[in-house]
C-alpha cells in the first residue's frame, strides 16, 4: 500500500495569490504560523451542531445576542408566531418561495461567527459545517457538496480568511470545528459527449459499465467548449476543476449517472446526478494503490487542516467509495493531524444503511465513527412518536455482539446520533419533513432532542431543531418531480429568514433564545455536561409498572400510537442516572421504573434533576422493593425527567 501521509515541504511552497497546483501550497509558512488546537480526549463528551452554510445566518439579524451576550441590532427582525406563512399567501408566493429554496440564500461564515454565543450557549461543544469550498460558478449548488474547486473557499460564503477567523472563534469560545468534505465526486465540470438524436442536445448518459466520450471541459459559463482532457489556461479558473493536477486524463471514471443506488460497481464507479465521479484507485483494501487525484485530494484537504486548523472531517457519501480509498485517507488525515498535536481529529462518515454495514465499513476503513445510519433515525423517531416498540432503538446498541464489539458502550464515540439533517435517505426521495412536520411531533421535539442527548453515541442537533423548524410543503403537493431531489430544499430552510425562511414566511430570523425548546434543552445539555454516565455510560432501556406490581417493557398494541412512560438508565460504574420521557402528548403518565437492584437499597434517593414541569425539579422519590428495586417517576405530556442519585 502506497505511504499515507502525503503532504510535502519545501522552502520553494511559497505562498502564492491564487493557489491552482497542488505544489502551490505554502507548508513552510502554515506550518511555522500555527499554534494547533488540541483535539477533544472523547468525542462521547461532544455535543456536535450541523448547519448548511447558506441556510444559518447572513450576520444581518436583529435583536440576537454576541458571545459575551450583548444584543445587536441589524435590519431582519425575530420571527413571533404571526409570521407563519407569510410567505405563501398566494399561489405565485408559493411559487416563488419554493423557488427561493432552490437558489442561494446568503448565509456566510462571518454570519456563523456572529452566532457562536447563541450555539455555546445552547450547550453545543462542536459546530458540523456544510463543504465550505468554491462550487461551479453559475449553478445552485448552494449546499457545497460539488466542488469545482478544493484550493478556494466558495466566494458566496466569504473568504479563506473568514473561514480560519470562525475556526479561531469558535475554539476561543469553546467549541471544536468538523468540517464536510467530498472525495468521490467533483461539481458537473465536464459535458458527456452524449447527444439525444430527437433533439440534438446533450443529455448525462446512465451508467451500464461503459466509459463515456466527453465533449469537453465546462467554460465559466457552464458550455463544454474547452477539450477534455488538455489542461486549462491556469487563469481561467472559472472553468473544468482546481488543482490542476484533477485536469489529468483517467481522473474521473466517465461512467455516467447512478441509477441502481445499491449495486456495485455501479455504485463506486457511478456519477451523482450530474456530480462527476472521481477514480480513487485500484486493488483489494488491504493492498490498495490510491489514484493521483485520491493523493491530490488528500493533500488538500490536509492543507484546510493545516490552514484553518479544524478539528474534524464529515467525509461525505462513504458508501459510494472504494474502501482502500477510503483507508488510505483515514491513515494519511491522522496520521497528519498526530503532527499538529490534534491526536483525535474526528473522521465522521457519512454511511447510509444498516448499523451492521456501517460498522462493517468504519472498522475496515479506519474511520473513527459512522454518521447516516438509517436504522438508528428511524428507530428514534419511531420510539418518540409512538410508532415502534423502543426495544427495537435500544436494541440497536445492545446487541453489540452482532457486530463483533464485546460491550454496547462502544458505540458512545463510534456513532454519531441524529433524527434529522439535511438529507433525511431514510425517507426516500420524493416527500421529506422534519420531525415536528406533524401534531405529535412539534409537541415532542424536545423529547426528541432529549432523547438524543441522553442515549449511546455521540448527539448531533440539526440546525433550526431547537426552534421546531418543521421543514413542511407550502401545499399538499409538491410540483416538482421526484427524481430533481426538489423535496431536500424544504428541510433546509434559512434561519436568517430571507425569502425561504421556516414556517413559509419570508424576512423574520429565528436566533431566539426564549423560545422553548431552545432553552429546555440547554438546561438538558448542561446537566449532560456535568455528568459522567450521561455521556459515557452503559445504556439499559427499564421495564415499567402502572401498578407496582406487573413490569413490562413499553410496546406498542394495535394500530394506533403507544402513549406511555418510556425509561432507561446510563450506569458508569456505582452511579446511575435514569432517563425517562412520555410520548403521550395530552396527559401525564406516572410509572414506576426498575432501576439496578445491585447499585441500590430500599429507601435509597433520587432527586429530580431535569423536568419540563420546572416544578418537579429537586424533588426526591425513595427506592421501594419492587421488580426488584424501583422508583416512582411522574411525566408531563410530551415531558422530560433525569432522575439522579
Amino acid at each position: 500500500m502506497c505511504s499515507s501521509t502525503v503532504f510535502r515541504i519545501s522552502d520553494e511552497n511559497l505562498k502564492k495569490d491564487t493557489m491552482i497546483s497542488i505544489n502551490d501550497i505554502p507548508w513552510v509558512q502554515l506550518l511555522k504560523q500555527n499554534h494547533y488546537h488540541a483535539s477533544p480526549r472523547d468525542w462521547s463528551d461532544q455535543v456536535i451542531y450541523f448547519l448548511l452554510i447558506d441556510r444559518f445566518s447572513d450576520g444581518n439579524e436583529d435583536g440576537y445576542k454576541d458571545v459575551a451576550g450583548q444584543i445587536i441590532h441589524g435590519t431582519t427582525q425575530r420571527f413571533s408566531p404571526g409570521d407563519a406563512g407569510n410567505a405563501v399567501q398566494t399561489q405565485a408566493d408559493i411559487q416563488n418561495w419554493q423557488s427561493a429554496g432552490a437558489q442561494w440564500l446568503g448565509g456566510t461564515l462571518k454570519g456563523i461567527q456572529s452566532k457562536i454565543g447563541y450555539l455555546k450557549r445552547l450547550g453545543v461543544t462542536s459546530l458540523w459545517i456544510s463543504p465550505v469550498l468554491r462550487q461551479r460558478p453559475g449553478v445552485d449548488d448552494y449546499h457545497g457538496y460539488g466542488t469545482q474547486n478544493f484550493l478556494e473557499v466558495d466566494p458566496h460564503f466569504g473568504t479563506a480568511q473568514d473561514f480560519k477567523d470562525l475556526v479561531d472563534a469558535a475554539h476561543a469560545a469553546g467549541l471544536n470545528v468538523i468540517l464536510d468534505v467530498i472525495l468521490n465526486h467533483s461539481a458537473d465540470v465536464f459535458q458527456y459527449d452524449t447527444v439525444d438524436p430527437n433533439t440534438g442536445r446533450f443529455y448525462e448518459p446512465m451508467w451500464n459499465g461503459d466509459t463515456f466520450p466527453v465533449a469537453g471541459w465546462r467554460d465559466g459559463s457552464g458550455v463544454p467548449s474547452l477539450p477534455f482532457p488538455t489542461p486549462v489556461n491556469p487563469a481561467d479558473t472559472d472553468a473544468a476543476v482546481w488543482p490542476k493536477e484533477l485536469q489529468a486524463d483517467g481522473v474521473f471514471t466517465r461512467k455516467g449517472k447512478i441509477g441502481n443506488w445499491d449495486h456495485v460497481p455501479e455504485t463506486t464507479e457511478g456519477d451523482f446526478e450530474g456530480l462527476k465521479d472521481i477514480h480513487q484507485g485500484t486493488g483489494p483494501v488491504d493492498d490498495y494503490t490510491p489514484s493521483a487525484a485520491m493523493q491530490v485530494l488528500t493533500e488538500a484537504y490536509q492543507y484546510w487542516i493545516a490552514y484553518a486548523d479544524v478539528d474534524g472531517f464529515r467525509v461525505d457519501t462513504v458508501k459510494h467509495m472504494d474502501r482502500g480509498a477510503m483507508r488510505y485517507f483515514a491513515s494519511a488525515i491522522h496520521e497528519f493531524s498526530q503532527t499538529l498535536g490534534k491526536d483525535s481529529f474526528l473522521l465522521v462518515g457519512e454511511i447510509t444503511g444498516s448499523r451492521e454495514d456501517a460498522v462493517e465499513i468504519r472498522d475496515e476503513t479506519g474511520l473513527d465513527a459512522a454518521l447516516g445510519l438509517a436504522d438508528v433515525q428511524g428507530q428514534m423517531v419511531d420510539t418518540v412518536k409512538g410508532w415502534t416498540n423502543p426495544q427495537n432503538y435500544f436494541d440497536l446498541f445492545r446487541n453489540s455482539y452482532q457486530v463483533d464489539k464485546a460491550s454496547h458502550t462502544w458505540f458512545r464515540n463510534h456513532v454519531v446520533t441524529n433524527f434529522d439533517d439535511h438529507d433525511l435517505v431514510r425517507m426516500g426521495r420524493s416527500y421529506k419533513a422534519r420531525f415536528a412536520s406533524d401534531q405529535e411531533g412539534s409537541a415532542l421535539e424536545l423529547a426528541v432532542l432529549a432523547m438524543n442527548a441522553t442515549t449511546l453515541g455521540i448527539p448531533c442537533i440539526y440546525y433550526g431543531s431547537e426552534q421546531r423548524f418543521d421543514g413542511k410543503f407550502p401545499t399538499a403537493a409538491d410540483p416538482h418531480p421526484a427524481t430533481d431531489f426538489k423535496a431536500d430544499r424544504y428541510i433546509r430552510e434559512a434561519m436568517f429568514g430571507g425569502n425561504f425562511g421556516s414556517f413559509r414566511s419570508r424576512g423574520r430570523h429565528f436566533f431566539d433564545e426564549s423560545a422553548e425548546v431552545y432553552m429546555q434543552l440547554a438546561n438538558i445539555l448542561a446537566i449532560r455536561r456535568n455528568d459522567l454516565a450521561l455521556r459515557r455510560g452503559r445504556q439499559y432501556l427499564r421495564p415499567i409498572s402502572e401498578d407496582g406490581i406487573s413490569f413490562w417493557y413499553p410496546t406498542r398494541i394495535g394500530p394506533g400510537r403507544m402513549t406511555s412512560v418510556v425509561a432507561w438508565s446510563r450506569i458508569i460504574a456505582n452511579r446511575e442516572v435514569v432517563c425517562a420521557m412520555n410520548t403521550d402528548v395530552v396527559s401525564r403518565r406516572a410509572a414506576w421504573v426498575t432501576i439496578d437492584a445491585g447499585l441500590h437499597s430500599i429507601g435509597d434517593k433520587f432527586q429530580c434533576a431535569y423536568s419540563t414541569e420546572q416544578g418537579q425539579q429537586g424533588s426526591e422519590v425513595a427506592a421501594e422493593g419492587r421488580n426488584g428495586l424501583a422508583i416512582s417517576i411522574d411525566v408531563g405530556p410530551a415531558g422530560f425527567v433525569i432522575m439522579a442519585p
